[in-house]
């Protein structure tokens, strides 16, 4: 009779290096590594001979690049959602595009069981799991950071030693990363502390902004209805439009973010967020909208973007109001196409430039100089019926007071 099956969330670092074989000495299954790429570059390379070596009966490694970036990063960078006004999102929707190819493996290989490395503390075992039940509830979930007995990453790293496991950190450098096309996260150790500076050497994607280039950079985004389509009037496909941006943006320190957040398991964290590309983006992205949406449909806009990044952040990518929010913002994106240029310099981001066939700007209107389009004597009409009722009101209590 042969074992029943379980797919893991394998990533190859310390949590998952040592949950292959926790699986095998504390459950009878099969064990089947998948990771996803999402962009995490060089640490997918030894994940293959990794997850055989410490037990897994197979692995796959799944291209999910361009998918992560198109479904998932593009209507987030639509809908303008940043997370308490700094995060840019970078592992929570990573989450979902894992999770969804997570339950087609586990369909696949005939799977009873998904497995995960999150902590009970953080908010990544709430976005695979509501992930999971989205597409198929019936799966079970194991989630060993909620039944071992191991406490800590020094325990972590004690139990790999003593099973001959290679794992990416030591006591000393034990930084919890998370690593994809959009960002790298930096969590734990001297970070735990708001009051340390975060140290330029953990800086992966971005310079220090004091290392940077003393000369500006200037770069061009061109849009269609929101998307980014080229940079430097070179178009590209949407996975070469991010590592090209970030590589730019982060050669001149732009995208370094500092943040104590709040979780939604109900506790602070504080992390260091490297997103280089997403960060121009996003400020080429709401200048690009200042000249293209009106007034009543920006400011609407703005509120739902707070809810669109809670929804994002708290794993619900896969739910009907996310899903509405989406239909919403596409329709508001319509006239979203033109150029932007930024000026990059030692972590500065600022706009140098914007331009869009659908532009609702005008400069007969704007000007403060002689125009035939705009008669600024009708303004007093407008204005005593805007006041009106502050008009009302003072005469009531004037009335009152007698």
């Amino acid at each position: 009779m042969s074992k029943k099956k379980v797919v893991l969330a394998y990533s190859g670092g310390l949590d998952t290096s040592i949950i292959i074989p926790w699986l095998k000495e504390n459950y009878d299954y099969e064990v089947i590594a998948v990771a996803g790429d999402v962009g995490q570059g060089e640490e997918l390379e030894p994940l293959k001979e990794k997850a055989i070596k410490t037990g897994a009966s197979k692995i796959f490694i799944e291209d999910l690049k361009k998918e992560f970036v198109e479904d998932y990063i593009w209507p987030t960078l639509q809908a303008g959602a940043v997370y308490e006004g700094k995060y840019l999102l970078g592992t929570s929707f990573a989450r979902p595009v894992i999770g969804k190819r997570l339950v087609e493996i586990a369909h696949r290989e005939g799977a009873e069981a998904i497995c995960h490395g999150c902590t009970g503390k953080g908010n990544d075992q709430v976005r695979f799991e509501l992930a999971i039940k989205a597409i198929d509830p019936s799966i079970k979930v194991i989630a060993p950071w909620r039944i071992w007995d191991i406490k800590s990453r020094e325990e972590e790293i004690d139990y790999a030693q003593a099973r001959g496991i290679d794992v990416p950190v030591t006591k000393k450098s034990i930084y919890s990363m998370d690593r994809n096309i959009w960002h790298v996260s930096h969590e734990g150790a001297d970070l735990e502390d708001p009051w340390n500076e975060p140290k330029k050497e953990m800086l992966l994607l971005c310079k220090a902004p004091e290392d940077a280039p003393d000369k500006p950079t200037y770069v061009t985004i061109c849009f269609e209805k929101g998307i980014p389509v080229a940079v430097n009037g070179e178009r590209m496909e949407a996975v070469k439009l991010l590592e090209t941006l970030n590589k730019i943006a982060g050669e001149n320190g732009v995208g370094i973010m500092d943040m104590v957040e709040n979780r939604l398991v109900g506790m602070k964290s504080r992390g260091v967020y490297e997103t280089p590309g997403g960060t121009v983006l996003y400020q080429a992205h709401k200048e690009l909208e200042e000249i293209t949406l009106d007034r009543a449909t920006a400011h609407f806009k703005e509120q739902a973007a707070i809810r669109f990044a809670e929804l994002v952040y708290d794993g619900c990518w896969f739910t009907p109001l996310r899903e509405a929010l989406s239909a919403f913002v596409s329709d508001t994106q319509k006239t979203v196409t033109g150029t932007v240029r930024l000026k990059l310099y030692k972590g500065s981001c600022t706009v140098a430039g914007v331009k869009s066939p659908y532009s609702l700007y005008s400069e007969d209107f704007a000007t403060f100089g002689e125009d035939e389009v705009y008669n600024q004597k009708d303004s007093e009409g407008f204005i005593n019926l805007f006041g009106l009722p502050l008009t009302v009101r003072a005469m009531m209590q004037k009335k009152v007071k007698g």
